[in-house]
């Protein structure tokens, strides 16, 4: 495609193409839609596409001139490596397939604005050649972070093995980190050269709302009194928390408020029929699999119980909830580190999960929650200020961008 064909396409209205790897957990695909659905909110001429590997990308409600090219899922492996998550194919083809579809998906779709979630070549660097091609026509290029990536130690020959930082110096525009520096700093602990810290905005956490885009509960809402929300995120990995939960409630048969359970779309059919067993015999817990509208879920709960991934963690600050936090340790720190720093200010209450788990420490905590500080006690500046920054900073990137394919034209003539 001609760097004049391209110019000429863009009377069409501008587009914005995100691309989020996962296909296992929620955390990459919830924060693409929240950023999509606010941007198609403000600006009336856009459509985004989201790339995706989520096998579960189609219960989601987007909005208006919003849709989503799903790619062929991958899962990690315990010992680190990659497989096809529903293919019978290598794990090399299906990535080599993966790396196909988002190169050509970004060729026809020819986006105004790249953005990349978290990895900066995609996964095991799929999305390499499509950066290039995309920066050689003029298009935008971001990298999205979230607040925390990892403990330095970890993160830093991970990046390394990557080749993520050169990614950052050669190709990459700008680099949008979703939180706060005096909250947590992503690239702590990395040699970052200069140039790249130039690139680097902080927007603030991402708000959220439980208002345009509604779902139903699988199940009847506890909502007529006062319940508390236990969700471990995406349930993969989420099953000592849940377990703590319930061994609280099966100790104290008395225990309030009530407790709502939503294991998540990930966790084991095994693990959730052992615990919708031991949720039948208690009077105070209620459970489901999956809401895909979580936001009205936790805009009705008294108080939440989680792990503390970075939307759960968006949807407390965003309802002002008083919240509990088991964090995990492995793979990543990523949590434990979000978790301890927002508890040292006060946003959060922090249980430790590598601990012994005792049932009374969890009901314990149960019982204060109601009488633990609001996140909005604490005043942090520009904590929920995320969508309302991408914004702007997307606006700013159309003029750049605008301008960098008009140079590209006047080359190409």
């Amino acid at each position: 495609m001609s760097p004049k064909s391209t110019l000429m396409r863009r009377a069409g209205g501008h587009r914005i193409l995100i691309y989020s790897h996962d296909s296992f957990g929620l955390g990459h695909l919830r924060r693409c839609r929240a950023i999509a659905n606010a941007l198609v909110e403000q600006y009336e001429d856009l459509s985004v596409l989201i790339l995706s590997g989520s096998p579960i990308i189609g219960s989601f409600d987007f909005g208006p001139r919003v849709d989503f090219v799903r790619v062929p899922g991958m899962i990690k492996l315990s010992n680190g490596d990659y497989t096809s998550h529903m293919l019978d194919l290598a794990p090399e083809h299906t990535l080599a397939l993966r790396a196909s579809i988002i190169q050509h998906t970004a060729e026809e779709f020819d986006p105004d604005i790249f953005i990349v979630d978290k990895e900066p070549l995609g996964l095991r660097g799929e999305a390499e050649e499509t950066l290039k091609l995309l920066k050689s026509n003029g298009t935008r290029l971001v990298l999205g972070l979230r607040d925390v990536m990892d403990d330095p130690d970890q993160l830093a020959p991970e990046w390394k093995r990557k080749k993520a930082m050169p990614a950052l110096q050669d190709l990459y525009d700008e680099i949008w980190v979703y939180g706060l520096p005096q909250i947590c700093d992503p690239l702590e602990g990395l040699v970052t050269p200069a140039s790249v810290g130039r690139k680097i905005t902080y927007t603030g956490y991402l708000r959220r709302e439980a208002s345009s885009y509604s779902a139903s509960l699988e199940e009847p809402s506890v909502a007529s009194e006062p319940f508390i929300l236990v969700t471990p995120g995406g349930g993969g990995d989420g099953e000592a928390l849940v377990d703590w939960v319930l061994r609280a409630y099966e100790r104290e048969p008395g225990l309030r408020p009530r407790a709502l359970i939503v294991f998540g779309p990930f966790m084991s059919l095994d693990r959730q029929r052992d615990f919708r067993e031991r949720v039948s015999n208690l009077k105070a817990v209620d459970a489901i699999t999956f809401d895909a509208n979580m936001e009205a879920v936790i805009a009705e709960a008294a108080g939440v119980v989680a792990m503390g991934g970075y939307n759960t963690f968006c949807e407390i600050l965003s309802f002002d909830k008083r919240a509990i936090i088991m964090p995990r340790t492995r793979p990543r720190m990523e949590q434990h580190i979000r978790a301890s720093r927002a508890s040292a200010i006060g946003l959060v209450g922090m249980l430790d999960g590598d601990g012994p788990r005792d049932a009374r420490d969890m009901a314990t905590a149960l019982r204060q929650l109601s009488h633990q500080s609001r996140p909005s006690d604490s005043v942090v500046p520009g904590l929920l200020d995320g969508l309302e920054s991408v914004k702007r900073l997307v606006g700013r990137s159309f003029d750049k961008g605008r301008s960098s394919r008009l140079r590209l034209a006047g080359a190409g003539e």
